[in-house]
């Protein structure tokens, strides 16, 4: 609440009193409203205005005081109070045309802002068309280490550009080529054991050789043994010979026999050893096959320590450094697939039941409007969902809503690579009817 003014001198008997003057000036003020909105700057406010007025009225009192031809003067007149009227009344003509210069220019703002919305708002396409809002999505790719290790070196920066079995990184492979000559160290002792197993084979066989000439030795002399024995007999019987000779050549036969059982047995012993020794070459053969398995891979880990990129793509950015340990598994670089590119949006189930594999859809990009990118529909989600909060469609009360893939041809993605970039926000627009020309500013324009 505003304090009441401060006491005023008293009136001095040559003008209006200025305690009324006073008080007249500062309910004005006070009904207009300080700057300041202090008392004090309201009584100073007053006293300019009431010097101003005793300023302006000293001349007409003067002149007032004239006298008239009967000679004696005329009584003081009290000044009128017009000029404090008028000022309260040119204040509120500027006030009001404050006002109303305000309005004016308001109204200018909401007519210029309707005239650029219509301009520049999204307009119906008509009943051969149908939109949706989407962002563009490149396949992501990440480039990880097969196994465990250390991060030996990254040969490349985020957002650069890779080709297909790029190298990208480098893994510490030093165990890994330790193991791989103690692979080949197993592998010369196995092929060593080998030969010295083909050796022994090889006299084992001739051993086996000289037995069988033994046995056939043996049976030779076994057949003129008992031939004497046979002749021996008919002599004895005719006592052209004695018994003891009879008796000696049946002896002699007995022992070839027995010789001759002798030779075969060695030689079967012999035959055995054969076997064994090759089953020696087997095994030896066998330890050569497991080290040069060892050794392929121990070299195919040593390769997977070599990261290449595994398509074309631009490297989004790189997880980890130079240094460190990652596990098996463990991600080094994220990238994508620039040749892959697609948006998702979202059409009503109006809409996505005329939208046919393959349709021709036009994409403009909220960061370059002037251009107008072709793809075709490569997926139509054959349950519906309902519409995401993020997507915006032409009619919010659309609750259901079918998701639709449009890709990029890969031809016009590797014509542009630099201009590619993932998560751009834009409007994909789908002809439902093939009849229906495009209109002119949705025609295709790629620079």
């Amino acid at each position: 609440m505003a304090k009441p003014p401060p006491e005023v001198p008293p009136t001095d008997g040559n003008g209006p009193e200025r305690g009324q003057i006073a008080l007249l000036a500062y309910e004005d003020w006070q009904q207009r409203g300080s700057p300041i909105g202090s008392p004090e700057e309201d009584w100073s406010r007053a006293a300019a205005e009431i010097k101003q007025h005793e300023e302006g009225s000293a001349k007409p009192a003067e002149t007032a005081q004239k006298v008239p031809k009967d000679g004696k003067p005329a009584a003081p007149r009290s000044p009128s109070p017009a000029p404090a009227k008028e000022s309260v009344e040119s204040d509120q003509r500027h006030r009001y045309l404050k006002l109303a210069f305000g309005i004016l220019l308001l109204v200018n703002v909401a007519v210029a802002a309707f005239f650029l919305w219509e301009h520049f708002r999204t307009k119906p396409l008509g009943e051969g068309f149908a939109s949706g809002n989407g962002r563009i999505e490149a396949v992501e790719l990440d480039v990880a280490a097969k196994s465990p290790g250390r991060i030996n070196d990254v040969l490349v920066n985020d957002g650069d550009f890779v080709g297909v079995n790029q190298i990208v990184a480098r893994m510490d492979t030093a165990a890994l080529q330790a193991e791989l000559q103690q692979a080949n160290a197993q592998e010369a002792e196995a092929r060593n054991a080998m030969a010295t197993a083909v050796a022994v084979v090889g006299q084992r066989e001739s051993e086996h050789a000289a037995s069988l000439a033994v046995v056939t030795e043996r049976e030779a002399e076994q057949v003129v043994a008992e031939r004497t024995v046979e002749r021996s007999r008919v002599l004895s019987a005719e006592h052209a010979a004695s018994v003891q000779e009879f008796d000696n050549d049946v002896a002699n036969q007995k022992r070839t026999s027995a010789a001759v059982l002798s030779s075969i047995a060695q030689a079967a012993a012999a035959q055995a050893t054969i076997t064994a020794t090759r089953s020696q070459v087997l095994e030896a053969n066998s330890r050569i096959a497991a080290a040069i398995a060892t050794e392929n891979r121990i070299r195919v880990e040593i390769a997977d320590g070599v990261l290449k990129a595994p398509r074309d793509g631009r490297v989004q950015f790189r997880i980890a450094q130079p240094g460190e340990v990652v596990a098996g598994g463990g991600k080094v670089l994220s990238m994508v697939d620039l040749s892959d590119v697609s948006m998702t949006f979202f059409l009503p189930e109006a809409a996505a039941g005329r939208v046919a594999m393959g349709s021709e859809v036009h994409i403009v990009l909220d960061a370059a409007p002037q251009d107008v990118i072709p793809a075709t529909v490569s997926f139509i989600a054959n349950v519906a969902q309902f519409t995401p909060k993020t997507v915006e469609t032409e009619s919010e009360r659309e609750k259901l809503v079918f998701r639709v893939k449009a890709t990029i041809a890969p031809a016009l993605l590797r014509k542009n690579l630099a201009q590619v970039k993932s998560g751009l926000p834009g409007v994909a627009y789908v002809r439902l009817d093939s009849n229906v020309p495009w209109p002119e500013k949705l025609r295709t324009r790629v620079p």
